[in-house]
């Protein structure tokens, strides 16, 4: 059953660009941007991550910290983070399970080819884990207005 704002978001436990562990309930008690992403260093992803970064001031502003997700690895998160400067933590989810968790695991089609990628979708958090926004149409240039409107 696909998530709806209201529900609590799912907990995970998996490793950040460091490969420290990072466990999404440690951050109760602060909003959360839970963005998942297909790829890093890809055009799209990289716009969008860019334009968190270049209004991570007005983010934190706003009382959000904010989480990358795909199914890269940490290895693969540490050098996009090292060549566009990000200021914020990307998970590496490469089991899947947190994709699957939040219902973005799907079947996806380019020219004319299906697979199964991640879906390109945002979930804000609250301060006590609830789901209060999902934005499914991203505005990869413009993503951060699209959070703080």
């Amino acid at each position: 059953m696909p998530l709806s704002v209201g529900d609590l978001a799912p907990d995970f436990t998996t490793k950040d660009q460091h490969g420290n562990p990072l466990t999404l309930s440690d951050y109760r008690g602060r909003k959360v941007v839970l963005y998942f992403y297909p790829k890093d260093d890809t055009p799209g992803c990289t716009a969008q991550a860019c334009s968190l970064r270049d209004n991570y001031a007005d983010l934190k502003k706003a009382g959000y910290e904010v989480l990358g997700v795909s199914i890269d690895s940490e290895k693969a998160h540490s050098k996009f983070i090292t060549k566009y400067d990000l200021p914020f933590s990307l998970v590496a989810d490469t089991d899947q399970s947190v994709v699957e968790a939040y219902g973005v695991w799907q079947e996806k089609s380019m020219y004319g080819r299906t697979y199964m990628g991640t879906v390109r979708k945002t979930f804000i958090i609250d301060e006590n884990g609830l789901i209060t926004d999902i934005i499914e149409k991203i505005d990869t240039k413009n993503h951060a207005t699209q959070i703080l409107t």
